[in-house]
């Protein structure tokens, strides 16, 4: 089966994945698999969708991606839709008929069985059933807010309150280090703003350890600068 690899949020920064990937050394029998996100705010989002491709990777869908959709959905229709910033309006006119396809195809959520993990985008409701969940708050959810409903403003990670199963690995919510919760784990530690691109790998079969111990699990490549600024510092706690 191989190892179990996922890497959170890339955000176009195509040099700091290639370096990742040199670090890691992926092999066809292992699985890799990305939190979304993908595209938008960095230098090379259609190189990083590339070379997920040529992987053969699986992503979930991030927020960046769901605009996009629904930017062009809309514009099909000959509405307006949302409004995009300067990137993601550039990424409407440079993603080829290939990159939109894979980009269509992208899931909400990915299963890992035998690991007993989840990956998603942004996160879940404690206690709510997945199936149940709008498509929004999965991509998008930071933390609860004090009378239990999600939120998408920093705060009280859902993290922190999930208990599973499944364990659910995560990116959206960027900090200096990565969120390890005892059954959620967040990877994006906001290359695309200065920080770092991580990952979290798994040995063949090995289940994911507790947050004491994960921290051996998690390998990061700094990033090479700041491509874009996000109004925040990013929180270390």
């Amino acid at each position: 089966m191989g190892r179990t690899i996922i890497v959170g949020d890339v955000h176009g920064c195509s040099r700091e994945l290639s370096q990742l990937l040199e670090r890691l050394r992926p092999e066809a029998s292992d699985t890799l698999v990305f939190v979304g996100d993908l595209v938008n705010r960095g230098p090379d989002s259609t190189g990083v969708l590339r070379i997920v491709r040529e992987l053969g990777a699986r992503a979930t869908i991030g927020n960046h991606e769901q605009r996009l959709l629904a930017a062009r959905a809309s514009r099909a229709e000959g509405k307006a839709g949302p409004r995009l910033g300067s990137s993601l309006e550039r990424l409407m006119s440079e993603l080829s008929d290939e990159d939109w396809k894979q980009v269509e195809a992208m899931p909400l959520k990915i299963d890992l069985p035998e690991q007993g993990l989840r990956v998603v985008h942004g996160g879940v409701v404690p206690g709510v059933p997945f199936e149940e969940l709008d498509p929004n708050i999965v991509t998008r959810i930071r933390s609860i807010a004090d009378d239990g409903s999600p939120s998408e403003k920093w705060g009280t990670p859902w993290g922190a309150k999930y208990r599973g199963p499944p364990h659910v690995v995560f990116g959206h919510n960027a900090r200096a280090v990565p969120q390890l919760h005892p059954d959620a784990t967040g990877l994006d530690t906001g290359c695309v703003y200065g920080g770092k691109l991580t990952a979290l790998v798994l040995p063949e079969g090995a289940a994911i350890p507790p947050p004491g111990e994960r921290e051996r699990s998690l390998v990061s490549v700094p990033a090479e600068r700041a491509y874009s600024d996000y109004g925040r510092p990013l929180a270390s706690d």
